[in-house]
């Protein structure tokens, strides 16, 4: 089927669905497959719950209401793609090692006082995750603020291709994922794939001109960029405030002078304040709703997020964790006034052979800052803290059954790491 035929049936679907299990009434279903499951023995079940169309890549499926196609994630790529062209609305992509999300949602909630705003939920923000959210976008959005993730040198690349941002933000270049890119020049040769697609289609980049390397690359790459410190022709000045616990700063731009508590944890956070502040600002947002766009933001998903227990105050920061956020978290940390600091972290995964020494790094920085307490987990963490003194453990079934057996109160807990570790399951013993 051509991609006019298959727009079209989209256009007549309440939606698109690549879930079987939870395919709605009237929506597309998009049979996909992967390493360990192909979705085409479930098109059956999804038109059965009332799917419109089942689109399929096997012959043998193409049975009633169906759609045959070469490539169902290739077409569903392709689908997102048309529908973005079909919209015309401007696009905003965001990719960086770290604080892409939390800019992400930060320029959402600054832009919707101004525009009606679509842009990626939670952390879809792969090859299928970009398509589904495009697909997803209202006919009368009149902006659209996308998440672009990696974990190999071309994916940004491509996913460039389906969004085609009109501007684009790199938060920063550090060294998540680094087993998928080979080291950390491949790290920065991935994520600035999006700087090369704005030069060669016109776009324009906002950049952190306080960052060397993105400063670099901005002059040896764009054809037209917009710096944190001048997103209007006139300077911005973001800086963070002392504070107890989140994040309190200070914005200073023409008349302009407040301070601003946000609902976020660290002081790492200001450069994605100052990122999100800047494209409001160049997008054409008043400061005034700027700031009171990022005052009234929360964090979610366990991304930089304060809960307040029965006898602790969590640091929950546990959705990822790479070795530059990992740091960054663990100096903050320790930034509080609180008397009793303890540190629950997890394995840094996905950095191949530069695992151990940077596990090791995170150990020689503890060791320096000397906690109350230092619980590690996973198996990463026992060989790097071997020696240390630290309280290890492979897994949570051990460091539940230590949570119940030796309860941790009146503290304040840091809790981070890679989400495969799943340190979320432990709040509810803290």
């Amino acid at each position: 089927m051509d991609l006019t035929e298959l727009y079209r049936i989209f256009r007549e679907s309440a939606g698109v669905s690549t879930d079987s299990r939870s395919v709605k009434k009237g929506e597309l279903f998009f049979a996909l497959r992967g390493q360990n499951y192909n979705g085409n023995i479930y098109v059956s079940e999804a038109v059965e719950k009332g799917a419109s169309f089942a689109v399929t890549d096997d012959p043998a499926f193409n049975k009633g209401r169906t759609v045959l196609v070469e490539n169902t994630l290739e077409s569903l790529k392709s689908l997102a793609a048309h529908h973005r062209k079909v919209i015309g609305v401007p696009v905003l992509g965001i990719t960086g090692s770290n604080g892409k999300t939390t800019t992400k949602e930060l320029i959402a909630g600054i832009l919707s006082k101004k525009l009606k705003v679509h842009y990626t939920k939670g952390n879809f923000n792969n090859d299928i995750g970009l398509p589904l959210t495009i697909l997803s976008a209202p006919y009368d959005t009149e902006i659209m603020v996308l998440e672009m993730g990696a974990n190999h040198i071309g994916e940004i690349r491509a996913l460039c291709n389906i969004a085609m941002p009109d501007y684009g933000i790199i938060t920063n270049i550090g060294t998540a994922h680094i087993e998928g890119f080979g080291s950390f020049e491949g790290v920065i040769r991935a994520k600035t794939e999006l700087y090369e697609y704005l030069s060669l289609s016109g776009g324009i980049a906002i950049f952190n001109d306080k960052n060397p390397l993105l400063l670099n690359k901005i002059y040896s790459t764009v054809n037209k960029a917009v710096p944190y410190s001048f997103p209007s022709g006139t300077e911005l000045r973001v800086e963070a405030l002392p504070s107890p616990m989140n994040l309190k700063v200070n914005i200073k731009y023409r008349h302009f002078d407040e301070e601003i508590q946000t609902g976020l944890f660290g002081a790492y956070n200001m450069e994605n304040v100052k990122a999100a502040t800047a494209a409001g600002l160049f997008l054409g947002v008043k400061i005034e709703d700027i700031s009171e766009a990022l005052a009234g933001y929360q964090p979610g998903n366990n991304r930089s997020q304060i809960r307040i227990t029965q006898r602790n105050t969590l640091v929950c920061d546990s959705y990822n964790a790479n070795p530059t956020s990992m740091l960054l978290s663990v100096k903050s940390f320790f930034n509080l006034s609180s008397e009793r600091k303890v540190l629950i972290l997890g394995d840094m995964l996905e950095l191949g052979e530069s695992s151990g020494r940077e596990h090791k790094k995170i150990v020689d920085e503890l060791t320096k800052l000397k906690p109350e307490k230092v619980i590690l987990v996973g198996k990463n963490f026992i060989q790097a803290a071997a020696g240390s003194g630290f309280l290890v453990f492979e897994d949570l079934n051990g460091l539940t059954e230590y949570l119940v057996s030796q309860p941790i109160s009146g503290s304040h807990i840091l809790i981070k790491g890679s989400r495969g570790i799943a340190l979320e399951r432990i709040y509810d013993f803290l």
